[in-house]
């Protein structure tokens, strides 16, 4: 069975008390559970890390070159600040799905920039966290 790997990262650790109004009331637990669910009736199995840290990100990247088939991808702030991730994730052969809560491009303008388009295959902002689904169903539609 195919893994997928979806990341999160920081702050997303506090979903559902972090601003309500922008980023909702579900939990990260709330979206991990429906991401799994999800990914088992499309017949593939999910890994579903969360980190604080971008070079914890980097490393579970660069882990998934043996371990998974996808990565889907809430990086974040780092979106706006990591070349490092955008390098790991270049290494990685599988499709790449960025999925943003919010709509970013409808945010501060230092948000409109995002260093994970780059490698991503798809990005889904403004979606809520229905974009983890419609992310998980584009990249499982590329295995």
């Amino acid at each position: 069975m195919k893994n997928i790997l979806l990341l999160n990262g920081p702050n997303l650790n506090m979903l559902g008390t972090r601003q309500p109004e922008v980023y909702g009331h579900a939990t990260l637990a709330d979206v991990e559970r429906d991401f799994a669910t999800l990914g088992t009736e499309l017949g593939v199995e999910v890994t579903c890390k969360q980190s604080n840290y971008e070079g914890q990100l980097v490393e579970w990247i660069q882990d998934a070159r043996e371990t998974a088939a996808a990565i889907v991808m809430n990086p974040a702030a780092y979106t706006h600040t990591s070349v490092a991730i955008l390098d790991a994730l270049n290494m990685f052969d599988g499709p790449v799905a960025e999925v943003h809560i919010s709509d970013i491009y409808q945010r501060e303008a230092f948000r409109h920039h995002s260093y994970v388009a780059l490698r991503a295959d798809v990005t889904i902002a403004g979606k809520g966290v229905e974009g983890y689904a419609i992310a998980l169903r584009d990249v499982v539609g590329r295995l």
